[in-house]
């Protein structure tokens, strides 16, 4: 008998011997336990043999980020002397194609059964991997992946010794975890070919029209009574001067024309369930409207467009709402999309303006103590990116129209980061725009003038340090105050808590990775378009928009949606139908029970919906008879990586507790 299978019979026999010296525990408990150990028993005789497993360990230098404080060498002299690996190699790019075709080549040559990556963050590469493996026809989920770079090398940059020695300790954990694993398939489910866009703004309308595009049914939903958003709003926009409503138009002419595009407005979305390829919808007019009908129905694929909002200053910030003349951006626009083409001055009221002054970041880049925080006791503390190019056009605007105003501007730093925007700021100087800069910490102080000077000196007063002029206090009066207001999340509180969507610190949707995925989700199916997402231009919006586009097209591209299968399985041979593991998981319909047969009787079991199942293991953690586990991460093999961790590894002299494994 092998020492493996005779450690596991002397384990059974001594959780029977604690067992029959529990008093107070019935039979079938009893039961239970024996069952479990016989099962874990009968698992460990299906393992391979450690002399029979072939595990090839690959561990890489990235190009000196890992191998210049890792002694990757040593690593792998060390690791090859752990039970079960029949080869380590080094290479200076395990992730680079030739990187790729060792795995596969030693997987068919040395007849390799698992493999362990030891490189940079599985974010990066773990995909890459895997179908390295893959091609050299091994199931791509014997492969175990190790972070050796940022929870090494990067960690302990000053421990070379350490950092070391933590590589070797973590790695041995990977091969005691493949000790334990099992091929498994990938989780496929049917798919509806049809995509509901949540938002009828020039985000939701490209996102929908690109979809339409390329053969997709749409579902696209406006709450307002027309599409467009707020880009019905604006007058001239950047960099291509169009006005908003040309833009929309052009974008509204494409959407209404497309057979496969079903448009509702004055709708909204308010129920969401099911998961990727599956959403059931409803959808019901915001009001009674004859035009507007209710809808149940099937998608594949969400994109949330749902767009901002303004930052609406509480009353008496910056003396909002306290004096007519200070007003928001969206205000002012507005004011100057009336003024007739011919008109020789801007009026407000009944009141000439003279003077007019440009405040930015209201409603952004908020310090605390400061600004007084939002509703939710949060602070702004993002930039919203679009605001000084937008006040810089209009400053121009106006000095071009009515070059009889002064135009003053008030800033904390001048943001014109898109392409050509820099020239606003270059031209709005040339035309005599005049600007003023404070600190964050000082924000210009804003006053009502006295009644008997406001003909002459203007409505407000605004005193502020200027930095241009080394902290020279200023004070100077305009007759109107226009308030360069920033982007606020839109109001979707509603779906966030229905679908789980997670939100960042800025109260915006949050993406999976900025980089690798910038418009996923951590929701599968679930994609994001324009300004949801957080602060973004038209130009940026629009690219967005289309990136949704190309990632919810991609998954219509199979019939079936192919999905991880590290998911929560139920052993209905444990499972005892107690549905603690029910009430604990935080996802809807990701366990529920269900009637079924056993033994002759019907009973209630816990089953799990692989679709919409996130493998976070609350329901483990809940099981008193270990009935449900997670696929690829069970706790055998949790138990292995500990072990791993901590066994003596042959020609390794490290000790196990000078190895700190954070």
């Amino acid at each position: 008998m092998s020492e493996k299978n005779e450690n596991g019979l002397r384990r059974q026999d001594e959780e029977a011997q604690l067992e029959c010296g529990e008093p107070g525990r019935d039979e079938a408990a009893r039961v239970e336990r024996a069952m479990e150990a016989a099962r874990r028993q009968e698992a460990a005789e299906h393992q391979p043999e450690e002399e029979k497993l072939r595990i090839g360990v690959y561990i890489c230098r990235c190009g000196g980020n890992i191998s210049d404080v890792v002694d990757v060498e040593r690593v792998a002299e060390t690791v090859r002397l752990i039970p079960g690996v029949a080869t380590a190699k080094v290479h200076t790019f395990v992730c680079s194609d030739p990187g790729q075709q060792t795995i596969s080549n030693d997987i068919l040559e040395e007849n390799l059964d698992r493999v362990v990556v030891a490189s940079c963050s599985p974010f990066l590469h773990e995909q890459t991997f895997r179908g390295a493996v893959a091609r050299g026809g091994m199931n791509p989920y014997l492969y175990e992946h190790v972070n050796i770079r940022e929870q090494a090398s990067w960690a302990h940059k000053h421990d070379p010794a350490g950092a070391t020695d933590k590589a070797i300790r973590m790695i041995a954990a990977a091969v005691g975890k493949l000790h334990h694993a099992a091929p498994l398939e990938q989780i496929k489910l049917p798919n509806h070919r049809r995509a509901l866009v949540i938002g009828g703004g020039i985000a939701g309308m490209k996102a929908a029209a690109d979809l339409a595009g390329r053969g997709i049914r749409v579902l696209l939903v406006e709450v307002s009574e027309r599409l467009g958003g707020r880009l019905n709003e604006r007058g001239a926009v950047y960099p291509s001067e169009r006005s908003g409503d040309e833009l929309v138009a052009d974008l509204e002419r494409r959407v209404r024309r497309d057979p496969n595009i079903e448009v509702l407005v004055s709708s909204q979305v308010t129920a969401v369930s099911g998961f990727i390829g599956n959403f059931k919808v409803q959808v019901q007019p915001v009001r009674p409207d004859a035009k507007a009908r209710v809808i149940d129905t099937t998608v594949g694929a969400i994109v949330m467009a749902t767009g901002f909002r303004p930052y609406v200053p509480r009353n008496g910030e910056f003396l909002y709402k306290n004096e007519p003349c200070v007003v928001t951006m969206p205000e002012f626009i507005q004011l100057m999309r009336s003024v007739k083409p011919d008109a020789r001055t801007l009026t407000f009221g009944k009141r000439e303006i003279r003077k007019i002054a440009f405040l930015h970041c209201v409603g952004s880049r908020q310090l605390d103590g400061v600004h007084e925080p939002q509703p939710d006791g949060k602070l702004n503390t993002y930039c919203s990116r679009t605001c000084c190019t937008t006040i810089l056009q209009q400053a121009l605007t106006v000095r071009e129209r009515f070059p009889q105003i002064e135009v003053f501007d008030f800033y904390r730093d001048i943001r014109t980061y898109g392409r050509g925007e820099e020239a606003y700021y270059t031209e709005a100087s040339k035309s005599g725009v005049v600007f003023f800069r404070y600190n964050g910490e000082e924000p210009p102080r804003v006053e009502s003038a006295p009644a008997g000077r406001r003909a002459r000196d203007g409505a407000v007063s605004i005193t502020v340090k200027d930095t241009l002029t080394w902290g020279e206090e200023l004070t100077l009066g305009v007759d109107m105050l226009v308030l360069g207001t920033g982007m606020t999340p839109g109001p979707i509180e509603d779906l966030i808590g229905q679908m789980k969507l997670p939100t960042g610190e800025d109260g915006f949707l949050q993406e999976v990775h900025p980089k690798l995925r910038p418009v996923e989700l951590s929701v599968n199916g679930v994609l994001l378009a324009g300004t949801a997402q957080g602060p973004m231009n038209i130009q940026e919006t629009l690219a967005a928009a289309g990136a949704a586009a190309v990632k919810a097209a991609a998954m219509f591209a199979k019939d079936n949606v192919e999905l991880n299968p590290y998911v929560a399985a139920v052993d209905l041979d444990l499972c005892r139908g107690e549905a603690q593991c029910v009430t604990q998981c935080d996802y809807d319909g990701a366990l529920t029970m269900v009637p079924m047969e056993v033994g002759g009787e019907m009973v209630e079991r816990a089953q799990v919906n692989a679709g919409l199942c996130v493998g976070c293991g609350a329901c483990v953690a809940v099981c008193p008879h270990r009935a449900i586990d997670l696929n690829g991460w069970r706790l055998d093999q949790y138990e292995a990586m500990v072990d791993g961790i901590a066994a003596d590894i042959p020609g390794h002299e490290c000790a196990a507790d000078l190895v700190s494994i954070h």
